[in-house]
This record gives C-alpha cells, sequence and structure tokens, in this order.
C-alpha cells in the first residue's frame, strides 16, 4: 500500500512537527531551565520552545485557523478549525532523560477530529505517526493496522496512570479484567497507542489524560481500524479524562469486565 499525498494540513503537522523535534533533539538529555506548574507538572524552556515553533509553522499555513496548546494557551479558540497541540506529552520523562515522549499534534474542525500526528523523536531512533479521515493510518511511512485479536485471553492490556485508575471505582473490575488477558503491561503516554495501531497490544486503558495527550492518537487509532472513547463510553472531546481504547475487536468484552463504575 502506497502512502497517499498528505494534504496540506498534513504536510503542515508534519513540518510542524519536525521543527519541535529539530529543537528537542538538540537540548534532549542537556541543561535547560525546569519550572513546576500549579497542577505540579512541570514545564521547561524546550515546551515553550517548541510550541512557539509548532503555532509558527502552523501559523505560516493557516493564518485564519486558532490553537489551544499546553503552554501558551487558547488563541481564536472560536476559529473555524482550531489546532491542538501538545509541544512535549511526557515532559517529566524528557526532564529525567528517557525517550517515552512525544509531540502531538491535532486538527480540529467544528468539534471533529480530522488530522493528527504523533512524534517521538528521540524514540527507537524516531517515530512520527500520522493519520488524516479517510487516508489510514501510517508509521514511519508504512500502513498501520490493528491487530485481528478477539478473545481477552489471547490479548494483550496496556494501561497508563495507575495511580489514579487505583483511586477510581474501577479498580476492582480492573483486576478482573487483568485476569482475563494474556498479558499485561504498562506502555503509557504515546507508546501503547502507537503499539495499538500498529496490532502489536490489543486494549489500553488509561485515566488521567486531556484531550491534548490524545486527540491526535485517536484519529490515528481510529484510522488503523480500532476504537476509542472514555472509561464510560462517552466521545472523545475537550472535557475528556480517561480512555478506553481496543482494536474494535475487544470492546464488547473489556466493556462487559468494566461495567459502568
Amino acid at each position: 500500500m502506497t502512502q497517499p499525498t498528505p494534504s496540506p494540513f498534513v504536510q503542515a503537522a508534519l513540518e510542524a512537527a519536525e521543527a519541535a523535534a529539530e529543537i528537542i533533539r538538540s537540548r534532549y538529555q542537556g541543561a535547560f531551565d525546569v519550572q513546576i506548574k500549579a497542577d505540579d507538572s512541570p514545564v521547561t524552556e524546550v515546551d515553550i520552545a517548541c510550541e512557539k515553533a509548532i503555532k509558527a509553522v502552523l501559523g505560516r499555513a493557516f493564518p485564519d485557523h486558532g490553537f489551544y496548546g499546553e503552554e501558551l494557551g487558547r488563541e481564536s479558540i472560536d476559529a473555524e478549525y482550531v489546532w491542538l497541540i501538545d509541544p512535549i506529552d511526557g515532559t517529566k520523562s524528557f526532564v529525567r532523560g528517557y525517550p517515552f515522549f512525544s509531540t502531538q499534534i491535532a486538527l480540529l474542525h467544528h468539534g471533529d477530529l480530522l488530522v493528527g500526528v504523533s512524534s517521538a523523536p528521540c524514540f527507537d531512533g524516531g517515530q512520527v505517526a500520522w493519520a488524516e479521515q479517510g487516508q489510514g493510518a501510517w508509521l514511519n511511512g508504512a500502513p498501520i493496522q490493528v491487530s485481528d485479536v478477539d478473545s481477552l485471553a489471547r490479548s494483550t492490556l496496556s494501561i497508563g496512570n495507575v495511580p489514579t485508575l487505583a483511586a477510581g471505582s474501577r479498580w476492582a473490575s480492573l483486576g478482573q479484567l487483568i485476569q482475563q488477558v494474556h498479558r499485561i503491561r504498562g506502555y503509557g503516554d504515546f507508546y501503547h497507542y502507537h503499539l495499538l495501531a500498529s496490532g502489536k497490544l490489543d486494549v489500553v486503558i488509561e485515566s488521567d489524560v486531556n484531550i491534548l495527550d490524545i486527540a491526535a492518537l485517536t484519529v490515528i487509532l481510529r484510522e488503523a481500524g480500532g476504537d476509542i472513547t472514555d472509561l464510560d463510553g462517552g466521545p472523545i472531546d475537550l472535557d475528556t479524562t480517561s480512555v478506553l481504547a481496543t482494536n474494535g475487536r475487544l470492546r464488547a468484552s473489556a466493556v462487559a469486565v468494566l461495567g459502568d463504575g
């Protein structure tokens, strides 16, 4: 399968992700200023520089578009098209010097997610996944697709943000699900979504997320044939804080074990 010619939206998002990647690669495992935000999460000067670079690329290409960024906030948020940007999703990993972080860029059109780019420039030689509605999902230039695993007993489950899950109402039912799957892992951040979309694991459960963490990954997973909602089965939107993502074939089985909380 030949990779389609990216649309102008995708081309701009890929260019913006590479602009951020150049900054990240030049500063990774080096010295930089780290501040602690009000929510007790870190932010570095590199996060801010990356978001500025991303906005500069996208703003030149689409001056009428709005922005919702992790570090620089909202700009023209009522525009027809709005870019959702997390310049370094996984800043804690970036600060500690291990490569489980990524740049997430998605395009929202009247509430509908159209485009997603997920770039992990320092992981495994670099991973760039992208997708656009109707164009399939791609990882480092190759098409990706979810698995055909259709039983929990054969499935691999990855979970993220375990402390928040442990404090929630589904902790006991999650324990039951863990006992029914073949393997349990905790890859976290961008990586377990790349694996899910590539058919290398089958279910992802995560809490304590926001839309900027998962918007691009939502487009990629859907175009790879998977599905994604919050843990209550609700849609992925600006208020999303949890995730149940599957290869599609396992959703009903997972929901039957997890229940409604």
